[in-house]
């Protein structure tokens, strides 16, 4: 009687035990397929991983947009500089944010074309921590898609055009003969901002955002860069002491640059 008791006692548990087993099994096919659903609402595919694989290389192939702010910036330049070029710019602009790039691959900082000091202490200081780490880092097939101008502003005796490029390229680090860090064989679309600066010497004052320098005829403030004439005594107004345009700053845009 005893062992008949024990039996049915393991008998029990083996259903109980057989139970569970089942039900996992039964909750596992149940978020599988729940998983499968969703996939193929997010990406099309009943992989997860295939579909975000699958938005990794459309991401790759298509560019980013920039901030486009040309038609509405290049007016108020314009009334500021009659003579800015914005094609020239624009060509200058995206020369050296190429060069820049090649000279970080190349590990030749006299690759920089029409950079400033800044932009080039920033190319040094990136080969040199890429030497310290014994990597080389790779920029490959460069491809500018547009270049628009997304910020003008004035500030004190300085004035500001922010351009930003939408890049393509292949980019890496190696060691050795090992990709430490990113991909040969997926694309990266991203975005860089190049600061254009003009700096203007002598007496500068802020005047309703915008520059004033003085009549030396008569003295009168002349309000505003265009303004040639003297509105007081109509004096021609040269100015002096300045600046060219000089591509002042190079970053990749990202959450903390915009």
């Amino acid at each position: 009687m005893i062992t008949l008791e024990i039996s049915f006692g393991a008998f029990v548990g083996l259903g109980v035990f057989a139970g569970i087993v089942v039900l996992g099994v039964a909750g596992g096919l149940t978020i599988r397929n729940k998983l499968r659903n969703v996939s193929r609402q997010l990406f099309g595919t009943e992989s997860i991983v295939d579909g975000l694989n699958r938005q990794a290389d459309i991401a790759a192939e298509t560019p980013k947009s920039v901030s486009g702010m040309t038609r509405l910036m290049e007016p108020q330049i314009m009334r500021d500089f009659p003579d800015f070029n914005w094609s020239e710019f624009k060509h200058r602009a995206e020369n050296m944010l190429t060069s820049a790039l090649l000279a970080i691959s190349s590990e030749r900082p006299e690759r920089l074309v029409d950079a400033s000091e800044e932009v080039k202490n920033q190319v040094l200081n990136i080969i040199a921590d890429n030497q310290a780490a014994q990597v080389r880092e790779v920029y490959n097939n460069i491809k500018i898609h547009q270049t628009e101008i997304s910020n003008y502003r004035k500030d004190k005796g300085n004035c500001i055009i922010v351009i930003q490029s939408a890049v393509e390229y292949y980019h890496y680090k190696v060691s050795g003969d090992h990709v430490t860090e990113g991909s040969k064989e997926r694309k990266v679309q991203t975005k860089y901002n190049v600061e254009l600066l003009y700096v203007q010497d002598g007496e500068e004052k802020e005047f309703d955002n915008a520059f004033t320098t003085t009549c030396p005829q008569c003295g009168a403030p002349v309000r505003g860069l265009g303004n040639m004439i003297c509105e007081y005594c109509g004096a021609h107004v040269v100015p002096i002491n300045t600046k060219v345009w000089s591509l002042h700053k190079l970053y990749q845009v990202d959450y903390n640059h915009v």
